[in-house]
């Protein structure tokens, strides 16, 4: 992950950030046509998810710079998320929903530097994750 792909994510972030129930409305809408599977991991009020999902995603963000800070409790939320029975391939699924909803919400401005630049991060972040996981999975 470059120092020009992290400016461009944060930017990018900054221009969903005003529509940020929406976002998350459209980002778990997708991942449910993607896998209607993974609808019963979510049993709560998916508005509320959607506000967990933006602030984890906001915190991710403005952190970029200082991954060293945040990995312990990405890998964290790694540990959680096996733990509500995500299986390392709804990760792939994840990342699509993702992308789709970037590339409507920004439109023209979601330019193929930037989806390179959120596939840089997304993959830096499930690979936190993953090591989190995978912990859950070892103790097992």
């Amino acid at each position: 992950m470059t120092s020009s792909q992290i400016e461009l994510v944060q930017a990018s972030f900054q221009m969903i950030q005003p529509v940020a129930p929406d976002v998350a409305r459209m980002f778990y809408s997708r991942l449910f046509e993607i896998d209607p599977a993974l609808r019963p991991m979510f049993r709560g009020d998916l508005e509320e998810q959607g506000r967990k999902l933006m602030q984890m995603l906001g915190y991710a963000v403005g952190a970029l710079r200082r991954l060293d800070q945040i990995v312990p409790a990405v890998e964290d939320l790694g540990r959680r998320h096996a733990h509500y029975g995500v299986r390392d391939e709804d990760y792939t699924k994840v990342a699509e929903a993702l992308l789709w909803t970037l590339t409507k919400c920004l439109g023209a401005s979601f330019t193929a530097e930037m989806c390179e630049a959120w596939i840089a991060v997304y993959g830096a972040m499930t690979a936190a994750m993953k090591r989190g996981a995978s912990a859950v999975a070892t103790a097992a």
